[in-house]
């Protein structure tokens, strides 16, 4: 599905919530966005004190896929991730904000998601 043929954020945001709690995690909407065409930043806890945050991009094929942040330098703590997501809700008043608490740290996106490189 193309960044043009993509679902409403708000029903995105339904589905995500409902494969995460079906799954037995607990996702909340930590900002509500554009109801229409708003992005959607994921935070995953781990319940451990560690967390990961992905957000969209479109790719060269014009598909909506998610990249996690550490491919910007960004560390994967919770109080790192925090920091981060209070700076990106600052920026976009349009954007949703959810945060998914998994032991296991799954974000269950059906989206193409880009990682950074294992450790050498």
């Amino acid at each position: 599905m193309t960044y043009e043929e993509r679902l409403p954020s708000w029903l995105w945001v339904d589905a995500l919530i409902r494969r995460a709690q079906s799954a037995g995690a607990s996702c909340f909407v930590l900002q509500k966005g554009d109801r229409e065409r708003g992005d959607v930043l994921i935070k995953v806890a781990d319940l451990k004190g560690g967390a990961r945050a992905y957000v969209p991009r479109t790719s060269m094929e014009g598909m909506r896929i998610f990249s996690d942040v550490r491919l910007q330098g960004i560390g994967d703590s919770e109080s790192d991730i925090d920091a981060y997501v209070g700076r990106a809700r600052q920026r976009d008043s349009d954007l949703w904000v959810l945060e998914i608490e998994d032991r296991d740290g799954r974000h269950f996106l059906t989206e193409d998601v880009e990682l950074p490189a294992p450790d050498a």
